[in-house]
């Protein structure tokens, strides 16, 4: 029980995190950690719709969220949803336990270099990634459970 995945989106909820991931891995919570997100009622409701109805969705800022973890345990099954590198970085760095990251969609952006059809990163993204490898955090990008997972290394191996 606990963290199941630690996956970064940044659509967060819909179709394919719902009919893939949530069924893959019998998620019972879905977790947003996003400091815009927990203050925003609209977007909470409308993220807690598009949910299974079994499916606990709840809203947490970055250090809200890693001071909860210091004393809570997470009990159930469970999703944690991010838009960026940088605040699972901060996850980490605040000690939440986890030792896989998936990156499942980060689109495309004038500042932003395209590396797959559905992740395209900035020099922060790619240094904070680079930093949770570090952190013994395996990283890789798998749109759906039945994709091949790219490693980092590989996503990025063209650069180095």
């Amino acid at each position: 029980m606990g963290i199941e995945l630690v996956r970064i989106d940044d659509r967060l909820i819909h179709g394919q995190v719902v009919t893939t991931w949530v069924k893959q891995k019998e998620i019972e919570q879905i977790l947003i950690i996003n400091d815009k997100i927990a203050n925003d009622e609209v977007q909470k409701s409308v993220f807690d719709m598009m949910a299974p109805q079994d499916v606990n969705v709840r809203t947490f800022g970055v250090e809200e969220f890693i001071q909860i973890t210091k004393k809570t345990q997470i009990k159930r099954k469970t999703l944690l949803l991010l838009t960026n590198p940088k605040d699972v970085l901060a996850l980490k760095v605040g000690e939440v336990s986890f030792s896989k990251l998936n990156l499942g969609g980060m689109k495309y952006t004038p500042e932003r270099k395209q590396y797959t059809k559905s992740i395209s990163l900035t020099e922060e993204d790619k240094v904070a990634l680079k930093k949770l490898s570090e952190l013994q955090v395996d990283v890789s990008v798998q749109m759906i459970p039945a994709d091949k997972p790219i490693l980092l290394a590989e996503l990025l191996g063209k650069e180095e």
